[in-house]
């Protein structure tokens, strides 16, 4: 066991499930989104919608949209921050079935109209699981380097994308794949324990078909 997973991690707010974790939904949603952020819809599941005023969820989350980490003192301000930049926050509370009791279910829309939802839980210590993307089932934590790459499901690309990947000498420790149906919209995610050079990145949102590509490095 990492000794952080004892300790917590460093962090505003009194709860790392509460706060930490709700922070790094947020800013894993801000970051798959890709753009300006104009309005998020957040809906609270369990424990989160019990206790998100009290042990400032609400503060936490909306700062992870504006890209703040768990330790940034923004947080304390984020619902005024976000009122500034003109963003719209709608928040709600409901049931999500078989989720986790620490989930939330956030919705962003970009400028131009572009939307994003991802299930995320917070599962202790300020570790995080994100579970569905556009009500597509995923995997992933964010615990090590992930580079989710977004795309139509034709043949060739997972060799395109791993091939780069292995040119740029990074090691994938994981990987998966999910994709609504055959041809259709596919994710992609590959867990690393090993640099990773950010330029790899653009070469493979240049792929044809690749709608959009992360590096996640929420650590």
């Amino acid at each position: 066991m990492n000794v952080f997973d004892i300790v917590g991690p460093v962090m505003i707010g009194p709860s790392s499930s509460h706060t930490a974790g709700a922070a790094r939904i947020g800013k894993t949603a801000a970051m798959l989104l890709g753009a300006p952020v104009v309005k998020a819809d957040i809906l609270f599941h369990g424990s989160f919608a019990k206790t998100c005023k009290g042990h400032g969820t609400d503060k936490a989350i909306v700062g992870g949209i504006l890209k703040m980490d768990p330790w940034d003192p923004g947080i304390r301000t984020s619902l005024e921050k976000a009122k500034e930049l003109g963003i719209s926050i709608n928040f709600r509370t409901g049931t999500i079935e078989n989720a986790h009791p620490n989930t939330a279910l956030v919705t962003l829309t970009s400028k131009i109209g572009n939307t994003i939802a991802i299930q995320g839980s917070s599962i202790g210590g300020g570790n995080i699981v994100i579970t569905k993307v556009n009500d597509m089932e995923v995997y992933f934590t964010g615990q090590k380097t992930t580079l989710i790459v977004m795309h139509q499901d034709v043949p060739g690309i997972i060799a395109h994308v791993t091939n780069l990947v292995a040119a740029g000498n990074a090691n994938i420790c994981n990987f998966r794949l999910n994709r609504q149906e055959k041809g259709g919209l596919a994710i992609m995610t590959l867990e690393m324990d090993s640099d990773f050079d950010d330029a790899l990145v653009s070469k493979i949102k240049a792929i044809p078909f690749v709608y959009n590509t992360i590096l996640l490095k929420l650590n």
